[in-house]
């Protein structure tokens, strides 16, 4: 068994899923905990088992390995365009259907899980209503609790947004452990400037980055109020806010973006669209630790420098992918400070991605779990009186064919006969 466990344990999920049928044995170590939680480990210390989401009008799937076609994604609830991917963690998805409409997915083991329905209720006494709804999705690894951050603006009821004034946040956090919402009552001021039209809605910015079991958004410059850039932390442990450090970047003037390289959090420095600097932060909080990683310049074949977003290294670190202006990929070599285009076939026009591991992390709703379990008891149960009806209509129409038969008998009154038919009654042969 324990060869069997270190074979298994570095296998490809499909493969342990399938391997589930093989034997009890085999379906009681895939689906230990203690093994589950191996498996995730060595997967991410040897950068296997990675898949990119492609985010477009539908969702599609990418091998990391290969990054060679864009697989359409199949999920419960697909064949409605328009769902959202707004978080990724331990090979868990979060989707987005509707505002009120959020789920699980884990795409490795077709697992499905729907998230409660939380109303967003406005301020009391105010006439305004729901706006911009920020989302971040993450595990609080003390707990070993997975949950979800949703961040309600309001507007007033008018149709024109009156920027003088602001409104609280309604902020939530759902937790997989309680299934249940709970609301955050101490907020920052800040938060009220958060939400900025152009800088949210151009590259799906308001989904939280997790690093250092914190989920982080920007909140751009607002000039006329002296605020610059500022990254906003949600400690997933704590539930609360913080501020996280800057790098100190030599050209005060930039647009920033948040983003993440296997779990450490990455500053993206856009300089007017012409060159984009990539920092990363080697130790979590600390702002000495910001360290340069790599630039990229506007050139002939990209006439802009919208929008970049680092999403993975490769296996010997060498490289980085990043995904640029939400239209293509490319290899950045860290040595050579060269980039190579990624063509990936059946990939739609524009799009976001979302890194995501293969793991075999159990999202089941334990009272659903326990409802299907009845519900097949139930099938088993009918199947088996079905069988015993079954059974005993069968001899009840041999009972009835007997008395029939015996019946005649008794008519018949010649004994030879009867003694005959008796014979014939014993090998269930019809006179």
């Amino acid at each position: 068994m324990d060869v069997l466990t270190d074979i298994f344990n570095r296998l490809p999920v499909k493969s342990l899923v399938r391997f589930k049928a093989l034997s009890k044995p085999c379906r009681s170590l895939i689906d230990d905990p203690g093994f589950i939680k191996n498996h995730l480990s060595r997967s991410i210390k040897t950068r296997t088992n990675l898949n990119i989401i492609l985010k477009g009008l539908h969702l599609y799937s990418v091998e990391f390995d290969s990054l060679d076609n864009a697989v359409p994604l199949d999920y419960p609830l697909s064949s409605g365009a328009g769902t959202e991917v707004f978080g990724s963690c331990n090979g868990i998805l979060a989707f987005r259907l509707t505002d009120k409409n959020l789920a699980f997915f884990n795409p490795s083991t077709r697992q499905f899980r729907r998230l409660p329905v939380s109303e967003i209720d406005p301020p009391p006494g105010e006439s305004c209503k729901s706006g911009y709804i920020f989302y971040g999705f993450g595990q609080d690894v003390k707990t070993n609790d997975y949950k979800v951050v949703r961040m309600a603006k309001f507007n007033k009821t008018d149709d024109e947004e009156d920027e003088s004034y602001f409104f609280d946040y309604e902020v939530k956090v759902y937790s997989l452990k309680k299934d249940s919402w709970r609301k955050i009552t101490k907020l920052p001021r800040y938060l009220r400037f958060m939400f900025q039209f152009f800088y949210h809605l151009l590259h799906r910015r308001g989904y939280g980055v997790l690093a250092g079991g914190v989920l982080h958004w920007v909140m751009p410059p607002q000039i006329k109020f002296g605020m610059r850039n500022t990254i906003v932390g949600f400690d997933l442990g704590t539930e609360e806010f913080i501020e996280v450090p800057q790098p100190d970047c030599p050209d005060k003037s930039y647009l920033l973006d948040v983003g993440v390289l296997e779990g450490r959090l990455c500053a993206v420095c856009n300089y007017d669209q012409a060159k984009i600097d990539v920092w990363v932060m080697k130790e979590y909080g600390v702002k000495e630790s910001w360290t340069p990683l790599l630039s990229v310049q506007r050139n002939r074949a990209m006439n802009t420098l919208a929008f970049l977003k680092p999403l993975a290294y490769s296996k010997d670190l060498d490289k980085v992918l990043l995904e640029i202006n939400s239209q293509k990929f490319v290899w950045y070599d860290l040595q050579k400070k060269k980039m190579r285009s990624v063509k990936i076939g059946g990939s739609p026009g524009t799009f976001g991605a979302e890194v995501y591991i293969g793991s075999l992390i159990q999202i089941d709703d334990p009272k659903r779990m326990q409802i299907e379990k009845r519900n097949e008891q139930e099938k088993l149960k009918n199947k088996s009186c079905k069988k015993r009806d079954d059974f005993l209509s069968k001899g009840f129409k041999l009972y009835e064919q007997s008395a029939k038969e015996v019946k005649w008998l008794i008519i018949y009154k010649d004994n030879f006969g009867a003694l005959f038919l008796l014979i014939l009654l014993s090998l269930r042969i019809p006179p």
